[in-house]
């Protein structure tokens, strides 16, 4: 057992300059784990709240005043017991008071220090012995949506590098990166080509075009390194959904139009995963959707799911998806994120975990995927706070399997 004997909390940067909370536990062993909490832009609207009703200022002085003195004392190692606490004080369901991001920073900071005081990385800690599957890497290389207005309306064009190793398959992300600029260059000669939220290239290109730049892209660099690399879309589709119709650039879809729209993008370009294709509760439309593309490609619940285990039940109860986006500040505690994503995974569902468009440089989603068995890990393909994480998966690759060649 190793006990916590004081806690900062600190107001921090996120990586679009926002305010958001990182958090440092000491034990009385004099053993310390830190973590910060990203924040979202595109967000489900069933997520907890990432700063309550009031905001950061007011969601760190609950802190202080109500939890602070509870948790004192607690076992770090007993992760259930921290959490359900942090649920209790907190007493809403969605952390109107605490915050979605200041439980999960302390969630999260608990299981670090409970692993330093054993002596263990993370990804060990959490995951055992059985611990040795790494994820394939999901790297956004051109944006739209929310993420980088003036691009299209589909908010992440994604590259899935499925390569032998880890650093095979990040290396190959960042070239398929490096890749799309040269042909957006090539499709744009007199258009500046800028970066949005997440390192992914942005430009005026259409849905479309822009899928089709990124499957050549993917083609290409698949070629030199010769493994499969595959197109992905995060179509964040509630964020355009409009009374009732899918609200395009250059037109309107209804819910039937929408799903046929997906199937078709998903036939002509051999696409790996289609995230959040249909709005956040169209229950029924996601089962008609799976119908139908289920068999050909990962349908990834993010909005529809937010890593929340009641949801997660009534979609799979309703055939809603076969994969889930799991992202711990949607739910608020390390122990929700585990209990949604293994009833997941016994439920023959895929998972993903993911990074937020306002990110820390804090990596440790990586020793969750890695722990936890994930299918997959979206945390942009470049960028120094989206990098950290990928340089941690190399790390743990090497420690996993430190037999492995490596590579010049």
């Amino acid at each position: 057992m190793t006990f916590i004997e004081d806690i900062t909390m600190r107001k921090i940067l996120d990586s679009r300059g926002s305010s958001t909370v990182e958090v440092e536990i000491y034990t009385t062993e004099g053993f310390v784990g830190a973590a910060a909490a990203p924040s979202g832009k595109s967000t489900g609207k069933h997520e907890v709240m990432a700063f309550g009703k009031k905001g950061i200022d007011e969601s760190m002085r609950f802190f202080h005043k109500k939890v602070l003195p509870e948790i004192i004392g607690m076992d770090t190692t007993a992760q259930r017991e921290v959490d359900e606490l942090l649920c209790e004080l907190d007493g809403t369901d969605k952390f109107e008071k605490l915050s979605g991001n200041a439980a999960v920073a302390i969630s999260l900071a608990n299981a670090k220090a409970a692993a330093a005081s054993l002596g263990m990385p993370l990804f060990k800690y959490l995951g055992g012995a059985m611990s040795w599957e790494t994820p394939f890497p999901f790297g956004n290389v051109l944006g739209g949506g929310a993420h980088a207005i003036g691009g299209p309306d589909i908010q992440e064009f994604m590259a899935v590098s499925m390569g032998d190793t880890v650093m095979d398959s990040v290396f190959a992300n960042a070239a398929v990166h490096d890749r799309v600029s040269t042909l957006l260059e090539k499709e744009f000669p007199d258009t500046a080509i800028g970066k949005g939220d997440e390192g992914a290239w942005v430009a005026p290109a259409t849905n479309e075009k822009a899928l089709e730049i990124v499957s050549q892209a993917c083609k290409d660099v698949s070629k030199k390194v010769k493994f499969p690399i595959k197109p992905a879309l995060d179509v964040a589709s509630s964020e355009f959904f409009k009374k009732g119709r899918y609200v395009y650039k250059d037109r309107k879809r209804d819910t039937e139009e929408q799903i046929q729209f997906i199937a078709e993008l998903v036939d002509r370009f051999e696409i790996h995963s289609v995230e959040d294709p249909l709005h956040e509760d169209d229950f029924k439309g996601y089962s008609q959707l799976t119908d139908e593309i289920g068999d050909k490609c990962l349908v990834v619940g993010d909005d529809l799911f937010v890593t929340n285990l009641e949801r997660l039940e009534k979609g799979i109860d309703q055939g809603c998806a076969n994969a889930i986006l799991i992202k711990p500040n949607q739910i608020g505690t390390l122990t929700d994120t585990y209990d949604t994503l293994e009833f997941a995974h016994h439920c023959g569902y895929e998972t993903v975990m993911s990074h937020r468009s306002g990110e820390t440089p804090d990596p440790v989603i990586a020793h969750l995927a890695v722990a936890f068995g994930c299918h997959g890990i979206k945390t942009g393909a470049v960028g120094g706070e989206r990098v950290a994480k990928l340089n941690e998966l190399i790390r743990i690759e090497d420690e996993l399997f430190p037999s492995f060649p490596q590579h010049g």
